[in-house]
């Protein structure tokens, strides 16, 4: 990975936090540009379009909540990665977080090895390899498998014939594939397969998800306890 080809923008309102991270970052190469509010993150995204936020969630003002939704409107920063850098680890602040566009969460404190190596890991979902295609954004490519959004088929390296599903399971796995990692909650699945005016059951996104596992394999999609799923390569 070609650092210097990426752009970070840490919003902390804490200046030990930011020197602490920036430090790493630009030791790694990164290109780093700080915030220390909510509003100056927003004004600064729109500014550098970064490919990584990260995010604190307790700033005074705007809270980083109300700002990764805020992002999360902004088209020119609809693949941008945003991870909340934070110490409340608890379970409804990471609900909420991932239901207003966050990707990941990571957890203050945090040695400085792990950070990097954290920053690499969601970084990569920018690397050609796991990113749709070009040319043509109906087409995923990631890994051994094609999502062809054209024809309603996938296709598995070594597999004879494509595999075949279902519109509303093609939808699905075609949804988790579009972002590599990204964890999508079950009301965001709801909203974007199915729509806000359907009515269906609870145990509908796990019934779709059990077919498509059993179809395609077992090993793409994840179960994120409590919140959603996610793709895996």
């Amino acid at each position: 990975m070609n650092c210097s080809e990426y752009k970070i923008l840490i919003a902390d309102d804490e200046p030990d936090i930011i020197e602490f991270i920036c430090y790493n970052l630009n030791k790694e190469g990164f290109e780093v540009t700080t915030a220390t509010n909510g509003l100056d993150a927003i004004k600064k995204a729109k500014e550098i379009q970064p490919h990584l936020i990260l995010l604190d969630i307790m700033m005074p003002g705007m809270d980083g909540i109300e700002v990764c939704k805020e992002l999360r409107e902004i088209p020119a920063l609809e693949e941008t990665i945003i991870a909340f850098l934070t110490a409340r680890a608890e379970d409804y602040s990471q609900i909420v977080g991932f239901e207003v566009g966050g990707d990941d969460y990571i957890t203050k404190p945090i040695r400085p090895r792990v950070l990097i190596s954290r920053v690499h890991a969601l970084l990569r979902r920018f690397s050609k390899k796991y990113k749709l295609n070009t040319t043509n954004k109906d087409i995923i490519q990631i890994a051994d498998i094609e999502i062809n959004k054209e024809k309603y088929l996938v296709t598995r390296q070594g597999d004879q014939s494509p595999i075949v599903l279902p519109k509303k399971e093609f939808e699905l796995l075609f949804l988790l594939a579009s972002k590599p990692g990204k964890v999508f909650s079950r009301e965001e699945i709801f909203k974007k397969i199915w729509g806000s005016e359907v009515i269906v059951g609870n145990r509908t996104i796990d019934v779709h998800i059990r077919k498509i596992r059993e179809k395609v394999g077992e090993g793409y999609i994840k179960t994120i306890k409590g919140i959603g799923y996610k793709f895996e390569f």
